[in-house]
């Protein structure tokens, strides 16, 4: 019935159309002449689309703020936001005045018989205020950008700070813990295997107790978390959109990012009215096929929570030795791999060394 009725309004505005090319044969009036009457009409309705336009801009920003983000789940968070709607004013501001100017003078001077134009080639006073306004303006806010941005990317006092690293690989994320000594262990390229997906270095006493998590990974409220990066194949982008958090993973080297949780996700849960509500990562660089796949969930949690639920994950040793130690083949080959792993190492040295 809908798109029937849409049919017939579509026909019936067409019929109109062909009534009015009509009327004007009749009048003996040529169809694109346009008369100072149409002008006015024009220039009215110019108005009541102005109003329209900012009714229609004003209800649609109130009925989806809903589907926006949520307040900031971190510290560094809420400072990105208060940047983000101080430029936003700024923006509505201008937005608001330019169009109402702009609608304004369409109705204003709109085409009469006897109108002539004031020829008005330059006035150094306009020049003036249209360049010094805008320069004033961008300058308070490149200001307040750098500071935000000197504020949360300082230096941090790592031991106090827990060391985390992400990991991306196509299409997956691994989370990686300092473990006790919240120290996070060696790495070399050359050493990817299939029991050792990040390359850490074996023989780094730093690397023995650090622990790999998939799926998932929790942080704890209120302490500072200190995220490396690396990717394995191409650059990726680690995104945690609730955390106003975002850095790209290249290929090569290691980049980084910290941020304080502010809000556990039980609390934001009830913030949001959400039972399901999860905080987050995704990879927002268009990276392949299954780019869209590249997620993983973040809990936020009480200290207490978070140190029981890290206490129950392997760390890289165990890992390593996770295999039963018997006569079995691939008893066997896991041992051919860590020699493998010991060799390769050695390898590296020696070439560090020349």
């Amino acid at each position: 019935m809908i798109y029937i009725v849409i049919l017939i309004g579509i026909l019936a505005f067409w019929q109109l159309i062909k009534v009015y090319e009509y009327a004007t044969i009749i009048n003996g009036s040529k169809e694109e002449t346009v008369s100072e009457s149409d002008t006015r009409f024009n220039a009215k309705m110019m108005m009541v689309f102005c109003v329209a336009f900012f009714v229609f801009c004003i209800w649609n920003f109130w009925m989806y703020q809903d589907k926006l983000l949520p307040h900031a789940g971190s510290e560094n968070g809420e400072d990105l936001d208060l940047l983000f709607n101080f430029n936003m004013v700024i923006i509505g501001f201008v937005f608001f005045v330019v169009n109402a100017v702009l609608f304004y003078f369409a109705s204003k001077y709109y085409y009469r018989k006897d109108n002539k134009a004031t020829f008005f080639a330059h006035s150094s006073k306009l020049e003036m205020i249209w360049t010094i306004v805008p320069a004033i303006v961008l300058t308070v806010i490149i200001i307040y950008g750098l500071k935000v941005w000197n504020h949360i990317t300082a230096p941090i006092n790592e031991k106090e700070s827990i060391q985390m690293e992400l990991y991306a690989q196509q299409f997956a994320w691994t989370a990686r813990y300092g473990g006790k000594d919240n120290v996070l262990g060696k790495t070399n390229y050359r050493l990817i295997a299939d029991n050792n997906p990040l390359a850490l270095v074996a023989e780094d006493p730093n690397a023995g107790d650090d622990k790999l998590v998939k799926g998932e990974f929790h942080i704890p409220i209120g302490k500072m978390v200190q995220f490396k990066l690396r990717s394995r194949d191409v650059i990726h982008s680690a995104f945690m959109p609730h955390f106003r958090a975002q850095m790209n993973c290249v290929p090569g080297m290691e980049t980084e990012m910290h941020f304080v949780p502010k809000y556990t996700t039980a609390q934001m849960r009830e913030m949001t009215k959400n039972p399901k509500f999860n905080y987050i990562l995704l990879c927002n660089k268009i990276c392949g096929a299954a780019h869209y796949n590249m997620q993983m969930d973040i809990i936020v949690e009480s200290k207490e929570d978070y140190n029981k639920w890290l206490a129950t994950k392997k760390t890289f040793s165990e890992s390593l030795t996770a295999e039963p130690v018997a006569t079995t083949e691939p008893a066997k080959e896991e041992m051919k791999k860590d020699t493998a792993i010991t060799a390769t190492v050695e390898e590296v040295k020696v070439e560090e060394k020349k």
